[in-house]
């Protein structure tokens, strides 16, 4: 009796295997999650959709939804990442900022007026400039356009592999208006405004 080869069998235990690691990315605590964790739900999601054999309106619609949310957990992950790892590293300069000021401070001879008040020379180049409530908003703006880019790009990549419909174009707006150039002062205008500073010296001589 002959018996079929198995040798097929392991590879095809291999390519589930690794087909089936994106999906456990939906295992995980939302607060663990990364952008490669997002990618993967991503990739899950949209194979099971083309496994859909209607192209109703409703399975239109419901893809683009689904899209939108995957967008949100990318953004989220995103400024939830890069947030607290800037805060803690300008918390910690702002303190050593703080701890050399109140030492030069004390070596100088500055007076502090009241509790946890410093006099600060507004002449100092080197003085403080910005509050850490300040930097903060700085931070927070800039991750949130960094998050906005992050979806537009991915929106884009999505027009390009055909999963979202051309007719649907997010709006990006962009501020196109030409910088006005700098006026410019001509060897002739300048030659004009000499002679005419030298005429009033010698008015002022005379």
């Amino acid at each position: 009796k002959n018996t079929p080869p198995r040798a097929a069998a392991p590879a095809a235990e291999a390519m589930e295997g690794l087909d089936t690691t994106p999906a456990l990315a939906f295992e995980k605590d939302a607060f663990d999650l990364t952008v490669e964790d997002v990618y993967d739900i991503s990739y899950v999601i949209g194979r099971d959709l083309l496994k859909i054999n209607s192209a109703g309106e409703e399975v239109s619609e419901l893809q683009f939804k689904i899209v939108r949310v995957l967008e949100m957990f990318e953004a989220l992950v995103n400024r939830h990442n890069l947030t607290l790892e800037e805060l803690k590293m300008e918390r910690d300069n702002l303190k050593s900022e703080l701890d050399r000021r109140l030492s030069e401070g004390s070596e100088q001879g500055t007076m502090t007026i009241g509790s946890n008040k410093m006099v600060v020379d507004l002449k100092d180049p080197n003085r403080p400039r910005f509050t850490l409530q300040e930097l903060k908003d700085v931070l927070q703006e800039r991750n949130q356009l960094k998050a906005q880019l992050l979806v537009a790009q991915e929106q884009l990549q999505l027009y390009k592999s055909g999963i979202l419909p051309q007719s649907e174009p997010a709006a990006v707006e962009a501020d196109l208006q030409p910088v006005p150039p700098a006026p410019c002062t001509t060897p002739k205008e300048e030659k004009t405004t000499i002679r005419k500073l030298c005429d009033l010296k010698i008015s002022g001589a005379a």
